[in-house]
């Protein structure tokens, strides 16, 4: 994953523009990618370890009643980590990522269920849902290698570059 996010810091070095990530199942390990390279500071601006249901509130603003209806594995409640992370770090592009890394189902949500936001300038976003396998390492880690390609995809297309 340290190419994926060598591309991502250097897009958004060129483009002038900063991230933070805002994270549940995945406990900081996109934080760690993101912060491997050399350089990284150039880029990003930190980020949320929200592991804890009312810490997505709290921190991040993720409206409660959204999480008394949904549970905290649900597209919204990623959007709305995303937006948090974003202007609690006053970052151009704010990532989240909340799911169920197993081994047991969580608010009714199956093992594998993750969400993933990136809020952008212009109060964009965009998301992917993801039905991922394997044991619980390998469930962290595909979020975390699909929450970089989410951003590498969107700088990319900004920039008017093509994924390959």
């Amino acid at each position: 994953m340290t190419g994926a996010a060598s591309e991502v810091l250097s897009l958004l070095v060129r483009r002038g523009a900063t991230v933070a990530v805002a994270e549940s199942l995945t406990g900081g390990l996109i934080g760690a990618t993101l912060t491997g390279p050399a350089g990284a500071s150039a880029a990003f601006r930190g980020g949320v370890i929200a592991y804890a249901t009312e810490l997505k509130a709290g921190l991040l603003n993720v409206p409660s009643d959204l999480l008394d209806r949904e549970g905290a594995v649900h597209p919204d409640v990623a959007a709305a980590m995303a937006t948090g992370v974003r202007k609690l770090t006053d970052s151009d592009y704010g990532l989240a990522v909340t799911g169920v890394a197993g081994p047991d189902p969580q608010d009714g949500k199956a093992v594998g269920t993750v969400h993933i936001a990136l809020a952008g300038p212009g109060e964009r976003l965009w998301h992917r849902d993801l039905r991922l396998t394997g044991d619980r390492d390998a469930i962290r880690n595909g979020t975390c290698r699909e929450a970089l390609f989410l951003l590498e995809g969107v700088l990319k297309a900004n920039l008017g570059e093509h994924s390959g």
